[in-house]
Order: structure tokens, then C-alpha cells, then sequence
């Protein structure tokens, strides 16, 4: 099929298929404007750090509560590119439904599935592999990273990348909100969406990345802060997750690295364990790191790691608690996995036509 008569079909289906009460989520070719639409994804690792929750969590409630139109993924396909017990899996995944509800997000509001019951990702997943090439997904830094620490790597782990564009494209994404290291991926779907539209039509929006520019997203471990809070720290104290109690929180804070200067002071180069400590107050009052400094400058940083303790637990505190509450109801979280909204539903049924065309008819 020659990719003028494809661009026909694209064009046809796209210019034909209208859901009464939603606005057509396509454009003609040559057209800029597209309606914005928020994507993102989260692997279902367990329980998610401090980190993970300013840096990402926190943000996808803020959208939605200014009542943009977000679209989340469970992204469960995308876990399994390294080896997972499944029923580890099964279970981080009902885990993952819960805290991002008791974080906020609303389902009612916000679109929110599990990405392998939505087949049309793997659809849509292998027309784009056919457009990538590589020399480029080789070149991806974290598989570079990934893949040194392996004897055989899996083919999964090398193609994750088109995956995550076919996430993207699928759901017609504008604003994608992404971490420094995740950059180059959202350009390969940038470039794939391009080579898509310039082969077979206007089908897919340009999706721009938006990258927190500040240091919810650069939380430091608490035993090293030299290295970003992380889950894979083999250190259990390194980070504060957000199913620890109050005296879980209580001790890691008591173990957190400090210095040998009491005074407390914001100054990130010199005192970057005590700038994390301020950076987490921060975070969790609203209030610049200087004002904590003036208004905490009689205390002393032992004093001042307990005081944080306490305003952690009363951030996390009924988080974990409506955690437990939704784990103890795992029919109601897959039920909401499995319900996407009718106009995401129009989405992909249109993009799943739309993979039809790209291959010749075998008809004579």
C-alpha cells in the first residue's frame, strides 16, 4: 500500500469518526492546535519513596485538581523487561492503585488504568518499532546502564523505549511530565511521532516534555546525600517510603547524616545533608528554606531532623492509613484498572483502526 493511499485512510477515518458529547480529538493535516492532554506513567515497584511522591505523585494531583485532563498508566508491561515474581507483581500492582488514590488522585476525575489490560499499547507498540532504528535505542543511556549489569539482556529492555512512545502517542498526549533522565526517551517519541506523521499523515501531536525545575524531584538519601533518594539503596534507612509508620519514620530520621556543625543553615554545596533535611521541610510547608532557617534558629540540627520526623508524619500518616484500607478491598482497585473513561476508550479503538491500515491488505 503506497503511503499516499494510507495517508487517505488516516485521513478519511479521522475526518469520519465523532463520539457525541466529545470533541474529535484528531486534526487535519496542517493543523497546530491540539487539545491538551497530560500522560504519565508508573512502574509498579512497590511502595513509592518520598521522592517519588514530591517529585511526581504530588504534581499529577496538582493537574488535577486544576482540572486538566490526565491520563495515568499502571505501567505493569514495562516492569516485566527485567525478571519479576508474579505474584509479586499481582501485588505491587493492587499496592500501586492504592497509594496513588490515597495520594489524591481521583478516578472520577483523572483517568487512571493498568497498561496491560489496554492492548492496543502493544499494537501500536510494534507499528512504531518498524520506524525506530537501533543504532538510536542503543544509544539510550539507561539501557546502556541497565544492560552493563547483565549477563543476557532482554530484548524488552532494549525495545522500552518504543513502548513508552507508543504510551505517549496513543492517548494523543501534548505534556508529558518527565525526570531529567528520562528526557531522551520523551525526544524518541518526539522523533517517532514525527516520522509517523510525515510518512502517513497528521496522526500524532508533538508531545512536550515538562520538567520540574525545582528540588522536590532531587531529594537526597539520607545516609548518603550525594546520591538521589532511592528504593534500590542498599541501605533501608537511605529513604522514607510512604508505607513506613511513625517510628519507622522516627528512626530513619534519627539516623540521617548530618554534620559536626550544629547551627542550622542552608547552604546545599557546603552542608548538602543538612540542605536535604531544609529541602523535605521545604517540600512539605510550602515555606522557601530560608524562612525555615530564620525560624528555626535556635534549634540545633539534632532537633531539627526530629522536627522534620513530625511533619513527615503527619504528611504520610493518612496516606498509609487509606492505603490499608483500599488493600483490604482489592476487587474495588481492579475494577477502577479496568474502567477507562469513554473518551480514552474512543482513543485507542481509533488508533487501534488506524494500526490496521499501516500493513497492505492481504485482500485481492
Amino acid at each position: 500500500m503506497s503511503t499516499l493511499v494510507t495517508g487517505r485512510l488516516f485521513s478519511n477515518i479521522y475526518n469520519k469518526v465523532n463520539i457525541i458529547g466529545f470533541r474529535k480529538c484528531s486534526q487535519k493535516v496542517g493543523t497546530a492546535k491540539w487539545p491538551k492532554r497530560i500522560f504519565s506513567g508508573i512502574q509498579p515497584t512497590g511502595a513509592i519513596h518520598l521522592g517519588n511522591y514530591m517529585g511526581a505523585v504530588a504534581r499529577w494531583v496538582e493537574y488535577q485538581n486544576d482540572n486538566e485532563h490526565i491520563t495515568l498508566s499502571i505501567v505493569d508491561m514495562h516492569s516485566i523487561t527485567l525478571p519479576q515474581d508474579p505474584v509479586h507483581l499481582q501485588q505491587n500492582t493492587l499496592q500501586m492503585i492504592a497509594t496513588l488514590i490515597a495520594c489524591g488522585i481521583d478516578p472520577e476525575k483523572s483517568t487512571l488504568f493498568l497498561q496491560s489490560q489496554v492492548p492496543q499499547h502493544s499494537g501500536l507498540c510494534w507499528v512504531l518499532m518498524c520506524l525506530a532504528t537501533m543504532a538510536r535505542l542503543g544509544h539510550l543511556p539507561q539501557y546502556k546502564e541497565k544492560s552493563s549489569k547483565l549477563k543476557e539482556i532482554p530484548l524488552g529492555l532494549y525495545v522500552y523505549p518504543v513502548l513508552q512512545a507508543a504510551d505517549i502517542l496513543l492517548y494523543k498526549a501534548t505534556h508529558i511530565p518527565v525526570g531529567e533522565d528520562q528526557v531522551q526517551h520523551l525526544q524518541l517519541a518526539q522523533d517517532i511521532a514525527k516520522t509517523f506523521n510525515h510518512r502517513y499523515g497528521k496522526t500524532f501531536p508533538h508531545p512536550k516534555a515538562v520538567v520540574a525545575d525545582d528540588s522536590s524531584s532531587r531529594l537526597k538519601s539520607l545516609r548518603d546525600p550525594t546520591k538521589k533518594m532511592s528504593k534500590s539503596d542498599p541501605d533501608p534507612k537511605s529513604c522514607i517510603l510512604l508505607t513506613d509508620g511513625p517510628e519507622m519514620i522516627r528512626e530513619k530520621m534519627k539516623k540521617a547524616i548530618t554534620d559536626f556543625t550544629s547551627e542550622l543553615t542552608y547552604e546545599p554545596d557546603a552542608r548538602p545533608a543538612i540542605a536535604n533535611l531544609i529541602t523535605m521541610h521545604s517540600l512539605i510547608t510550602k515555606k522557601e528554606p530560608e524562612v525555615l532557617v530564620r525560624e528555626n534558629k535556635n534549634v540545633t540540627t539534632g532537633e531539627y531532623k526530629l522536627l522534620v520526623a513530625e511533619e513527615l508524619i503527619n504528611l504520610l500518616n493518612p496516606i498509609r492509613e487509606e492505603m490499608n484500607q483500599l488493600m483490604s478491598d482489592p476487587a474495588y482497585l481492579m475494577k477502577i484498572m479496568c474502567d477507562l473513561k469513554p473518551v480514552d476508550i474512543f482513543l485507542y479503538h481509533l488508533v487501534g483502526r488506524l494500526i490496521k491500515h499501516t500493513t497492505p491488505s492481504t485482500r485481492n
